[in-house]
């Protein structure tokens, strides 16, 4: 029997793909994997403390000693829990976290897949993580976690209307849903100026999205979701929730803060890359994200969705209002027809 034929331009192509996927994905994992010293590091400078100072020059050894520790530890099954879904629900979390990357552009024409609807795949990848919520708090068997999971389901799809409305004021004067074409409209100015109040909403939301403080209130250390985790799935989750904030932070950048564009065109401020770039401006971004953990207290379920429902939601389908207002005012509706 032949056996079928196989193309080498398609094996190489293959092949480029899955090294350009590894050179986003590892660093976005080492980052995800390292954010935890880092943020306990800014956490202890704040508080006037040392932090992570014993494994390593500079406790910089601190996340592999904790990785080895996690993975040394038995994962316990609680009684009558779906063992499959139970360890799937973690998996989830990370891949969901990860497969953003895919669009997210970091330079001209450099994104790994520059799909032409990019914002709106981020958009649901990011929706999709509260299936990764919600399978660990069934699976569990546990009322607590399941109610906990139920909880941080509901808080996570408030934001997310919020999320899609700010989404939508960026894309109305751009004309696009490319994430190429909305960091190249930035060029002159970049988009945090005139949406100042949605850059804000938009990092409020990202915080609520990702379960990060002031939002975690349902991830307790004994009523949250991960309350019947241990070992390799509990650090799955950890690493998937600084992995969706490193994403999210991206995502943010893109939109207001002109991706891998650097501030001016000047000099030596050219030297630096895309990649380089975008990634001081995520760094800001997650720095900021661990300065209101250390200055804000933790919101309850019903003030986080009043905050979502009363606040978040109304004002960012006002701004949308308003900015097509604007836009047909000044008639600068992209692609409209003029009259007459």
């Amino acid at each position: 029997m032949a056996e079928p034929a196989t193309d080498p331009g398609a094996l190489a192509a293959l092949g480029a793909l899955a090294r350009q996927a590894l050179a986003i994905l590892v660093p976005v994992g080492l980052g995800a994997a390292w954010f935890g010293y880092a943020e306990r590091k800014l956490l202890a400078a704040i508080q006037l403390r040392h932090g992570p100072s014993r494994v390593g020059p500079l406790g910089l050894l601190q996340p592999l000693a904790d990785g080895l520790k996690l993975v040394a530890k038995e994962t316990v099954f609680p009684v009558g829990s779906n063992r499959i879904v139970f360890l799937l629900a973690p998996i989830v979390t990370v891949a969901l976290a990860l497969v953003g990357w895919a669009v997210i552009p970091l330079g001209p024409g450099r994104a790994l897949a520059d799909l032409d609807v990019g914002a709106l795949f981020l958009a649901a990848t990011s929706s999709l993580a509260v299936f990764g919520v919600i399978l660990a708090g069934w699976a569990a068997n546990a009322r607590t976690a399941f109610r906990a999971a139920l909880r941080a389901a509901a808080r996570m799809l408030s934001f997310e209307v919020a999320i899609g409305l700010v989404l939508v004021s960026v894309v109305l004067p751009v004309g696009s849903l490319n994430l190429t074409a909305i960091v190249d409209a930035q060029q002159r100015l970049w988009f945090v100026v005139p949406h100042l109040p949605m850059f804000v909403l938009f990092f409020v939301a990202t915080l609520a999205v990702t379960d990060r403080p002031p939002f975690d209130a349902a991830d307790g250390a004994t009523t949250g979701v991960l309350v019947e985790y241990s070992g390799v799935g509990y650090g799955l989750f950890r690493l998937g929730r600084s992995a969706a904030l490193i994403t999210m932070c991206a995502l943010a950048s893109v939109l207001f803060l002109g991706g891998y564009l650097p501030p001016v065109a000047l000099g030596p401020v050219t030297w630096a890359s895309g990649p380089a770039w975008l990634g001081l401006k995520v760094s800001g971004l997650m720095a900021l994200a661990v300065w209101v953990r250390a200055a804000v207290p933790r919101y309850r379920f019903d003030q986080a969705m009043r905050i979502a429902w009363k606040l978040a939601v109304p004002a960012a389908l006002a701004w949308v209002v308003v900015t097509a207002a604007v836009l047909v005012a000044l008639g600068r509706v992209p692609g409209a027809v003029p009259a007459g």
